[in-house]
């Protein structure tokens, strides 16, 4: 039998630690090649890890929630340069599971979770890592999110309950569980999750952003008549060869206008060294809510791309940032932050400034209003913007302004085209 070390390998640049979000083997396991292990987290992103080599688990470098430096030993793995590694069978044929192949019969998988059954009698707690989420792959997490699934409702068969492609079909085929006619199942379970990997960034990032900025909100109501009007037209027009245009490229568009006005709005602010930095470029955080949290990629030089480069771009980055594909680069650099929950906006928020910024520009849900013309109540569309300021370098006066150039480009959104004429 051969034991191999290895060591946390380089996960991007410039990054010499991460955090251990969740291990997916546990000592005894046995493992192939390429098998993930475990899950760490930096404060760009998270990254999982897969195995060099097959064989048995024997020893585990760090538990979850510890700091692990690049280059540390994170794992043992035992393996005989003279026996296969017995290969798990991904979908047995026959009426009974079977782990191994038959050439392997005499290998046993220590501890591994069976495999699915068919039909179970009654609901579940699926195993989770350490982030409190169920634990799969990302491209499971991308099937399931686009087969409206949610993964908490399967259990999952392989190595430490993570769910497979596998378990995700026979859910499809089978449908979801449901208790019995009429039964009331009682609720008086509790459950700890530990704050780790993102979720723990996140934390430190708000905290941060909440004790050392000194917030304060404007929220204004926009008429968006006339911009879903265009929006609707250009839609139909080029919709299908340009893909289609949310709201969020037309404000975009309308920040790059209104930071050449207010450039206070467009800047860091390092309050240990007293120094604001404005910004000519609008490099704008996109918030994007993921299955492990907030997080926010940034699209650079927003003031230079058409809408349908800026609506490519924010599609591109939402995407990678749910599917934790994102770049390094793509996480970090922004200058303005923008944020919206979609149809789920609200009347108003108070959107917290993303550190070292000095705004946030929140976006609430459109809804028909009774607005007064002057003569009559008249049905509009209307939506708020929420936005916040760091009082220190922004005062009211100029936030006020900055939220009216925005209010006035969105109402009248041709100005927007005939100030910049790029499209």
């Amino acid at each position: 039998m051969v034991e191999h070390s290895f060591k946390l390998p380089d996960i991007g640049e410039g990054i010499a630690e991460a955090e251990l979000a969740c291990w997916m083997v546990k000592p005894g396991d046995i493992i192939r090649e390429d098998d993930v292990i475990c899950e760490v987290t930096t404060d760009k992103a998270s990254v999982e890890i897969p195995a060099a080599v097959g064989g048995r688990v024997v020893w585990l470098g760090a538990e979850p929630g510890e700091t692990i430096a690049i280059g540390s030993e994170l794992i043992r793995i035992e393996s005989d340069a003279n026996a296969p590694i017995p290969e798990i069978v991904e979908n047995p044929p026959g009426p009974e599971p079977a782990l191994v192949k038959e050439a392997a019969k005499t290998a046993t998988i220590a501890d591994k979770a069976p495999p699915a059954p068919a039909h179970r009698d009654g609901p579940h707690v699926p195993a989770r890592g350490a982030t409190g989420r169920p634990l799969a792959a990302p491209s499971v997490r991308g099937r399931a999110r686009d087969m409206g699934v949610d993964l908490r409702q399967i259990r999952g068969s392989g190595p430490a309950g993570r769910i497979l492609h596998e378990d995700l079909d026979a859910f499809l085929a089978r449908g979801p569980e449901s208790p019995p006619p009429g039964a009331l199942q009682p609720r008086d379970a509790t459950e700890e999750i530990r704050i780790t990997g993102v979720r723990r960034k996140i934390s430190e990032r708000m905290s941060l952003s909440k004790s050392r900025i000194p917030h304060f909100s404007i929220i204004e109501e926009v008429d968006v008549e006339a911009l879903e009007e265009l929006r609707a037209k250009l839609n139909a027009r080029f919709g299908e060869t340009r893909g289609r245009l949310t709201v969020l490229p037309f404000l975009l568009r309308a920040l790059s206008e209104a930071v050449l006005d207010h450039p206070e709005v467009n800047a860091h602010y390092d309050d240990e060294a007293g120094l604001v930095t404005r910004y000519q470029a609008l490099h704008c955080g996109i918030a994007t809510q993921t299955d492990s949290g907030l997080m926010v990629p940034v699209l650079r030089h927003a003031e230079q791309h058409s809408l349908w480069d800026v609506a490519a771009g924010i599609r591109r980055l939402s995407d990678a940032a749910r599917t934790r594909r994102s770049l390094p680069e793509e996480l970090s650099g922004s200058t303005l932050t923008v944020t919206s929950l979609g149809p789920l906006g609200a009347i108003a928020t108070t959107p917290i400034i993303n550190h070292p910024e000095v705004a946030i520009v929140g976006v609430n849900k459109i809804a028909i209003r009774p607005m007064w013309n002057g003569t009559a109540f008249v049905p509009r569309r209307m939506m708020n913007l929420s936005c916040s300021f760091d009082h220190r370098v922004v005062d009211g006066w100029v936030a006020a302004e900055f939220v009216q150039k925005l209010k006035s480009l969105l109402e009248t959104p041709a100005m927007m085209f005939m100030e910049l004429g790029n499209d």
